[in-house]
């Protein structure tokens, strides 16, 4: 990864986390997040990919909400793994 915007996220247990952000996306009438957790040299880790719900504040400040339910989280990740497709397409076609 060349150049990324990054985020800290703070998990569920307290651990900070530094994320590259791969792409905001449209399911179902929604916003979402992908993040790419990355390790402390800036690299990145194990492949997880963390999905989240991304909305703005009225004051236009980002927020992430976590998905609590298994159909829109389906849902969140069926989008995602599409985008991911269309970038290896794109990928492909600039060899």
């Amino acid at each position: 990864m060349d150049e990324y915007m990054t985020v800290e996220l703070t998990l569920d247990n307290d651990e900070v986390v530094q994320c590259a952000i791969l792409t905001l996306f449209e399911a179902a009438g929604r916003e979402y997040i992908a993040l790419l957790p990355l390790n402390e040299d800036g690299d990145t880790e194990d492949g997880d990919v963390y999905l989240y719900r991304y909305v703005e504040t009225p004051d236009g400040e980002p927020e992430l909400e976590n998905i609590e339910d298994d159909e829109e989280y389906e849902i969140a990740a069926d989008a995602f793994d599409e985008w991911m497709d269309t970038q290896e397409f794109e990928e492909s076609d600039e060899d």
